[in-house]
């Protein structure tokens, strides 16, 4: 049985045909996604070294973890996600992405806090709890960085 290949951009073609989203668009939504999920493994490796090897406090070690996610998201939504913003000025770009995320730390913060309590209050472990919590903190802040950045930091890419 012979299955034909369907390359990504027929993929968003087709996507964008049943979404409200013009291909470019989602396009550029899953590489920010990729982007982001590696972002989330360094957010993690960073998160478990700090809060589970070196026993640092979650809430701190949180905001250390998500800075270092932050650098490494900068740097390939601007290589690759973005690549026509590399005309723009960094110290124009990088303080508009660094205030999204500030804010994105703040949801991500708090969205943590309150799963992990959750989670633990419902008899989850202390590491499986705070993954989880972590995991459905960076899902909600993907939305927040995405639509802010899009609509701020990368306006001028068309």
């Amino acid at each position: 049985m012979h299955v034909p290949l369907v390359t990504a951009h027929k993929l968003f073609a087709r996507l964008s045909a049943v979404l409200p989203v013009p291909t470019k668009e989602l396009e550029r939504f899953v590489k920010f996604a990729i982007v982001g999920a590696f972002g989330a493994v360094v957010d993690f490796t960073v998160l478990n070294l700090l809060a589970v090897g070196l026993d640092w406090p979650n809430l701190l070690a949180n905001a250390v973890s998500f800075s270092c996610a932050v650098i490494s998201n900068f740097t390939w939504n601007r290589l690759w996600t973005y690549p026509e913003s590399r005309q723009i000025r960094k110290r124009k770009q990088l303080p508009r992405f660094a205030l999204v995320s500030v804010i994105g730390l703040g949801i991500n913060s708090v969205v943590l806090y309150l799963v992990d309590r959750f989670l633990i209050g419902r008899g989850l472990g202390e590491v499986p709890a705070l993954n989880i919590a972590k995991a459905i903190a960076i899902l909600v802040v993907l939305f927040w960085n995405f639509g802010v950045n899009r609509l701020w930091t990368y306006r001028q890419v068309t």
